[in-house]
C-alpha cells in the first residue's frame, strides 16, 4: 500500500529543479528558500564560499544562486568572484546566479566576464529572479542532455569533438603522434609557428586524455604585464600587495585535476621558471604573500614560436624546465610546407563564415584558388581563416574571386632560408602591418601575437 507514494518522492526528487543558494545572510538565505519552495523549486543554503565549494563538490545542482559579499563592510564583490571562478573550475556547465546589494555596472561586466550566465540586485524582484532561474535550469539540464548525446556519439563515431584539418603528410604525421600521448598524463610542449593551430593541437590533448571531464585551463604567458605572472599562475592572498584586497585563486588551482596550457612559454620570466618547474616535479606551490603549501594535480601543455634550445644555449630559458616541458614535443608545419591541404581548409571556412554571416557560395574560382596556392601565408591558418571571413563579407558573386581575397604571391627576394630569425621576424611583421594599413592590433591578430608580446617586438625591431 506505501509503494506507490514511496515512488513518487523518489521521482519528484530526480526532476524537481535543484538550487543552491550562497549568501552569508540567513535571512536572506530564508526568503529565497520559502519563495522558491512556493514555486516548486528545491533549494539548499551556504553561508560561505567554502560552504559553497562543499555543495557542489557533494551534489549536482540545477543552478547556484550567490552573493558577491560575504565579509561584513566588504562592497569589492571579490570574493563572490574568486568563488564563481572556483565554481566554474569545478563545474563549467553550472549555471550561476550573482546578486548583490552593491550593484555597480563594472561589478556586473566583471561577473559576466568570469562565466556568471545573469546579475540580479538586492532586493529583487521576485517575477524576474524566478524568471533567470528557470531559464537557467532549462539551459543547464539542455546542456546536459546535449552533452551526453555528443559523448554517446563521439564513441559510436569514434571522432573527437575539436576539428583539425591536416591531410599533408607532415600534419598527418603531427596528428598521429597527438593521438598516441593524448591518452596519457605526459607533459607537451606543442611548437610552431604563430597560427598553425597549438591551440586546437592542446584541447585536442586535453579530450583525448582521462582528464577530459576536467577543465582546460589556457594561460597567455605573452599576454600578461610583467608583475603579475606568478599572482596570475599561482594567486595570491589577501595584503600580498598593492590591490590584493583579497585572496584570489591562481591558474594551476583552477585547472586542479585537468589541464594547464602555457601559450608562449618562451615569455615567462627567469625569476618563476625556478617556481614552475617545482610544480611540474612535485605539484606544490605557494600564492603570493602566503607561506601555505597548495597542492595541485594538473597536466602541462606548452607552446611556442620561439627555438627554446636557443633560448637555453643564451642562458634565457633553464635547461631542466625545457626538459620538463618537454617530455614529448609536437611540431606543427608551417600553411607553407602543407599547401596540399589549402584548398580543404579555405573550403571549410568560406563554409563556416558564409553560415555566420548569410551568405551562400559555390566555391572559389579558379584565380582565386590560384592566389591562395601561391600565397607565402606568414601568419599560416589564422591569417588564411582571416582572409576568407573578409572575402566573404566583400564578395558580391556565387563564387570568391581572386579579387576579393586580400592576398598576393610575396615578391622576389632571398629564400626564408637565407634569412636570419631575427631578419625574418621583422620581415613577417612589416608584411602584416602592411596587410592591416599599419592597424599594428589587426596585425597582432593575424599573427597570432598578444598586443603587449607584439608592442615589445615592435621596439626590438624600431618599427612604428
Amino acid at each position: 500500500m506505501n509503494s506507490g507514494p514511496a515512488v513518487r518522492q523518489v521521482t519528484m526528487a530526480d526532476t524537481t529543479p535543484l538550487i543552491l543558494i550562497a549568501d552569508d545572510q540567513a535571512d536572506v538565505r530564508e526568503a529565497i528558500r520559502l519563495l522558491l519552495k512556493g514555486e516548486g523549486f528545491r533549494s539548499e543554503a551556504a553561508a560561505s564560499p567554502e560552504a559553497a565549494l562543499r555543495a557542489v563538490a557533494e551534489r549536482e545542482f540545477d543552478t547556484v544562486l550567490m552573493d558577491l559579499n560575504y565579509t561584513r563592510d566588504t562592497t569589492s564583490g571579490q570574493e563572490g568572484l574568486d568563488l564563481l571562478a572556483r565554481l566554474q573550475a569545478a563545474d563549467a556547465a553550472l549555471p550561476v546566479v550573482v546578486m548583490t546589494a552593491w550593484a555597480s555596472v563594472d561589478l556586473a561586466v566583471a561577473a559576466m566576464q568570469r562565466g556568471a550566465r545573469d546579475f540580479v540586485t538586492k532586493p529583487w524582484d521576485n517575477e524576474r529572479l524566478l524568471a533567470i532561474l528557470r531559464n537557467q535550469v532549462a539551459l543547464r539540464r539542455a546542456l546536459r542532455d546535449g552533452a551526453r548525446l555528443e559523448a554517446e556519439n563521439r564513441l559510436l563515431r569514434g571522432a573527437t569533438p575539436t576539428l583539425i584539418i591536416g591531410e599533408a603528410p607532415p600534419m598527418r604525421a603531427a596528428l598521429e603522434l597527438a593521438r598516441r600521448v593524448g591518452p596519457a598524463d605526459a607533459h607537451v610542449l606543442i611548437t610552431g609557428e604563430n597560427g598553425t593551430g597549438k591551440g586546437l593541437v592542446a584541447r585536442l590533448l586535453h579530450e583525448l586524455s582521462p582528464r577530459a571531464a576536467r577543465p582546460l585551463v589556457t594561460v597567455n604567458i605573452g599576454g600578461l604585464a610583467e608583475g603579475v605572472f606568478e599572482a596570475e599562475l599561482f594567486g595570491h592572498v589577501r595584503g600580498a600587495f598593492t590591490d590584493a584586497r583579497a585572496d584570489r585563486v591562481g591558474r594551476f588551482e583552477l585547472a586542479h585535476g585537468g589541464t594547464l596550457f602555457l601559450d608562449e612559454i618562451a615569455n615567462i620570466p627567469p625569476a618563476l621558471q625556478a617556481k614552475l618547474l617545482r610544480v611540474l616535479e612535485c605539484g606544490e606551490f605557494e600564492r603570493v604573500g602566503s607561506s601555505r603549501t597548495q597542492v595541485a594535480d594538473v597536466r602541462v601543455l606548452s607552446a611556442t614560436n620561439a627555438d627554446l634550445p636557443a633560448e637555453v644555449a643564451a642562458g634565457r630559458f633553464r635547461q631542466d624546465l625545457f626538459f620538463r616541458l618537454n617530455t614529448v614535443e609536437i611540431r606543427l608545419p608551417p600553411l607553407r610546407e602543407r599547401r596540399e591541404d589549402i584548398p580543404v581548409l579555405a573550403a571549410h571556412f568560406l563554409g563556416r563564415h558564409g553560415r555566420r554571416y548569410r551568405k551562400d557560395f559555390d566555391g572559389f574560382t579558379d584565380d582565386a584558388l590560384q592566389a591562395l596556392l601561391q600565397y607565402p601565408w606568414p601568419g599560416n591558418v589564422r591569417e588564411l581563416d582571416h582572409v576568407v571571413e573578409r572575402a566573404v563579407l566583400l564578395g558580391g558573386g556565387r563564387r570568391i574571386a581572386a579579387a576579393d581575397l586580400a592576398c598576393r604571391p610575396a615578391p622576389a627576394g632571398p629564400a626564408p632560408d637565407e634569412l636570419s630569425l631575427e631578419t625574418m621576424e621583422r620581415l613577417l611583421i612589416q608584411k602584416a602591418l602592411e596587410r592591416c594599413d599599419g592597424n599594428a592590433e589587426a596585425a597582432a591578430a593575424a599573427l597570432g601575437l598578444s598586443r603587449s608580446a607584439m608592442y615589445r617586438r615592435l621596439q626590438k625591431h624600431r618599427l612604428s
